[in-house]
C-alpha cells in the first residue's frame, strides 16, 4: 500500500482504486487527521451575537408553523413527516455532507435535488455550498445566477459574512429558494477556486446564519473530504447504477470502519442515481449486497429532469423520483436535532 501522505490539494498520493481494503492502521491514520473539530462546532458559538437575544435573522420572515405542501408531493404520512420535522430543526445549522467513491456519480445535481425538497419543508432558510474547489461543474448549473458573487467573494468577506445581509447578499435561489453559494469559475490573479482551509472557514460562517447547510464535496478519495464527512451530522454517498460505481461505494464504506470511522459509515445515506429507465440483473444483484452493507441505501430513478444541466425544480420532477427525494430528506431530517415544537397540526397541502 502506497504512502497515504497527501498532496498540496489534499489529495492522497499514491490512492488508487484496489480492490483490497488497505491495512487498518493506515487508514486509521487517515482517519487521525480528519477528526479535528468542525468549523462553528463545539467551542464555537453558532448564533450571531446580533440575533442570540432576538432570535434567528428570519424569524421575522418565517414563522415555525409548517409550511404548505406543494400539490406535486401530494399527502401520505413520509410527506407530512417531512414538513413537521423540518419546521422543528434546533438551531445549530446540521451539516449534511454529499460526497462519493467516484466522480461523475450526479453529487451536484442530488444536492441541488435534495436542497429544493428541504428548501420547500423548511420555514427557515437552507443553504447549499459548492465545495468541490473546481473551476467547473457544481452547483452552477444548477441554479440561475441572480448575482457574479462565489465563494471567492465569500472567502474575501471573511468574518462579515457570519452577517445575515452579507450572507444573503452572495447567495444565488434556486426555484425553490434553496440559498446556493457556488463555486468559482475563475482562475485568474484577481479570483480562483477556494482551497480547503478558505473552504472550511467559510462553512463555519454560514452555519452561523443557516438552518442546515448541504456541502457538495468531492469524491472522498483526500483527507479533508474525509474530514468533512466525520464533521457531518448526515453524511451522503452517492453512486451510480452501475456494478462498479456500487462496489467501489461498498469499498470505500468498509475503508471508513477499517479506519475507525464507524459512526460515519453507518449513518451514512448511500444515494443510487440510475441514468437509464431498466437496470440489468446483475446491477441489481450488487445494489442488494449494498443495502446489507449500508444502514440506509435509496434508490433515485431515471428522469430526464435530473439529466439536464439546468436549473433544478424538484417540483418538475417524476412522481417516483420525487417520491425517492423526499425518502433521503426524511432520513435526512430525522438525524438532525429537532424541538417538540411546532404545533403538531397536520401540514396542508396546497
Amino acid at each position: 500500500m502506497s504512502d497515504l501522505s497527501t498532496d498540496r490539494s489534499g489529495h492522497l498520493a499514491g490512492s488508487g482504486t484496489s480492490s483490497e481494503v488497505p491495512e487498518t492502521g493506515e487508514w486509521r491514520a487517515l482517519a487521525e487527521r480528519a477528526s479535528p473539530a468542525p468549523p462553528g462546532g463545539p467551542g464555537r458559538s453558532v448564533v450571531p451575537a446580533a440575533t442570540a437575544k432576538s432570535g434567528p435573522w428570519w424569524s421575522r420572515e418565517a414563522e415555525r408553523a409548517p409550511r404548505e405542501i406543494p400539490r406535486e408531493f401530494g399527502g401520505g404520512g413520509q410527506v407530512e413527516s417531512l414538513w413537521l420535522r423540518a419546521a422543528s430543526l434546533r438551531a445549530g445549522c446540521p451539516l449534511v455532507a454529499l460526497s462519493s467513491a467516484d466522480g461523475g456519480v450526479g453529487r451536484s445535481t442530488l444536492t441541488a435535488a435534495l436542497g429544493g425538497v428541504l428548501a420547500l419543508a423548511s420555514p427557515a432558510p437552507i443553504v447549499a455550498m459548492d465545495a468541490t474547489g473546481r473551476a467547473w461543474g457544481g452547483l452552477g448549473h444548477r441554479v440561475a445566477r441572480g448575482n457574479s458573487a462565489s465563494t471567492w467573494d465569500a472567502v474575501a468577506a471573511e468574518e462579515r459574512l457570519a452577517d445575515p445581509l452579507v450572507a444573503e447578499g452572495l447567495m444565488q435561489r434556486g426555484p425553490t429558494d434553496l440559498r446556493v453559494l457556488v463555486g468559482e469559475s475563475k482562475m485568474t490573479a484577481q479570483r480562483r477556486p477556494t482551497t480547503w482551509p478558505e473552504t472550511f472557514g467559510v462553512i463555519g460562517h454560514l452555519r452561523s446564519v443557516y438552518t442546515m447547510a448541504l456541502l457538495d464535496l468531492p469524491a472522498a478519495d483526500n483527507t479533508p473530504t474525509w474530514r468533512a464527512l466525520g464533521w457531518s451530522t448526515v453524511p451522503v454517498l452517492v453512486t451510480r447504477a452501475t456494478v462498479d460505481a456500487l462496489q467501489h461505494t461498498m469499498r470505500l464504506l468498509a475503508h471508513l470502519r477499517a479506519a475507525g470511522l464507524d459512526q460515519v459509515a453507518e449513518s451514512a445515506v448511500v444515494v443510487v442515481m440510475t441514468t437509464t429507465h431498466s437496470t440489468a440483473r446483475e446491477v441489481r444483484a450488487v445494489e442488494h449486497l449494498a443495502r446489507k452493507a449500508a444502514t440506509h441505501l435509496v434508490r433515485v430513478p431515471f428522469d430526464p429532469v435530473l439529466a439536464r444541466p439546468d436549473p433544478l425544480d424538484p417540483r418538475s420532477l417524476s412522481k417516483t423520483t420525487r417520491t425517492a427525494l423526499t425518502e433521503v430528506a426524511s432520513i435526512v431530517v430525522e438525524h438532525c436535532p429537532a424541538d417538540p415544537g411546532p404545533s403538531r397540526e397536520r401540514a396542508s397541502v396546497a
